[in-house]
């Protein structure tokens, strides 16, 4: 690899959330009756106390986690188009587990209930890897089509019998007040999501970069031929990158509930697993790029929470802007990891019923 590539790289992402930010200003200067204040609720009011500042590090932390579950994912050359699900199911096991175990102390009854949700995503996104090795199957088709079968059936549990009747909201019951994690950053919703994210992804860049089990799984990604020849077993690197990716997006799902929401609510990931696509594309599959991408994404959304708050910013407006940045990466992402020719594959297959 030449030394400008990582340059090149760099330059890529800071011209996509360049060019994203500069999309903002003149849309909230074109539609906004208050452009002055759209535009300074946006870009300042992440910063302007700390309820808001608090807020965007905990979306900061979400991302990172479900960001850093895809980008372990692609750097193996495999696809996991499930995370959305993957987090929405192990949020509900989590939630259930939880309430469950209410007569356990909290220093064990906690990390079960957060293991019942990494377990719950790894048995999910483990199977499409697991289908893969066996029969070939497109992880692109099956995880995507297991997680999203996988949806309704959440929303039925959560408003039929597992709905709290005392809510006036399609929600489970709350988690045990000893289980919840505790708050950094009051009246915000930070809590220690931040440190075990950031862990996360240090932990990530050792295992990929700093071991023999890392360099394997980064060159099976890169040449699953090539790694075959030298004597790697491929087929492991399929499905043990799925069971973490799944893995991942379970303990995000978990976290969301013990450390922001304290309950499963209908749809209440708005996102969270397909934003971390965006997140590991623009950090270029590198967990260290996993910070400032999620960083600029929790910003990006933040702002536009705010400007909606105080300013007449529609949310239609702050969707358009996530959609251009996802769509300004994957334009120059997408045909590197060779995702462009699975998808045109995958969809021949769906609809055409024909071979490869």
């Amino acid at each position: 690899m030449s030394q400008s590539q990582p340059d090149s790289r760099m330059q890529v992402a800071v011209a996509t959330i360049g060019a994203a930010l500069l999309l903002t200003v003149l849309l909230l200067i074109s539609v906004s009756s208050t452009p002055y204040a759209a535009v300074r609720a946006f870009f300042i009011g992440p910063f302007s106390n700390r309820f808001y500042l608090g807020n965007m590090l905990n979306v900061f932390s979400m991302l990172s986690i479900t960001g850093l579950g895809m980008a372990v994912a692609f750097r193996a050359g495999v696809f996991n188009l499930g995370g959305e699900g993957q987090v929405y199911v192990s949020a509900l096991t989590a939630t259930v587990a939880g309430i469950a175990l209410a007569s356990l102390p909290a220093l064990l009854g906690l990390p079960i209930a957060l293991l019942v949700g990494v377990f719950t995503g790894a048995v999910i996104a483990g199977l499409s890897g697991l289908f893969r090795h066996l029969w070939d199957t497109d992880e692109l088709i099956t995880s995507f089509l297991i997680a999203s079968a996988s949806i309704p059936i959440v929303d039925y549990l959560i408003v039929g019998p597992l709905n709290d009747q005392a809510s006036n909201l399609l929600t489970t019951e709350r988690v045990p007040l000893a289980f919840r994690l505790p708050r950094l950053l009051a009246p915000s919703q930070l809590n220690p999501t931040l440190i075990i994210a950031l862990l996360l992804l240090a932990a990530a860049y050792v295992a990929l970069f700093r071991t023999v089990r890392g360099y394997e799984w980064r060159l099976s990604g890169l040449n699953r031929q090539f790694a075959r020849y030298g004597g790697i077993h491929t087929g492991a690197y399929i499905v043990f990158p799925m069971l973490v990716s799944g893995a991942l997006h379970g303990l995000a799902g978990g976290l969301f509930v013990y450390g922001t929401h304290y309950a499963t609510l209908v749809g209440f990931t708005a996102g969270l697993g397909w934003n971390g696509i965006a997140v590991a594309l623009i950090a270029k599959r590198h967990p260290l790029g996993v910070v400032p991408a999620a960083a600029a994404f929790a910003y990006l959304e933040s702002g536009a929470r705010i400007a909606m708050l105080h300013t007449d910013f529609t949310f239609e407006l702050g969707t358009i802007i996530r959609a251009v940045i996802f769509l300004f990466v994957t334009a120059s992402v997408l045909p590197k990891l060779g995702i462009s020719t699975r998808v045109g594959r995958s969809i021949r297959l769906l609809f055409r019923g024909g071979s490869a």
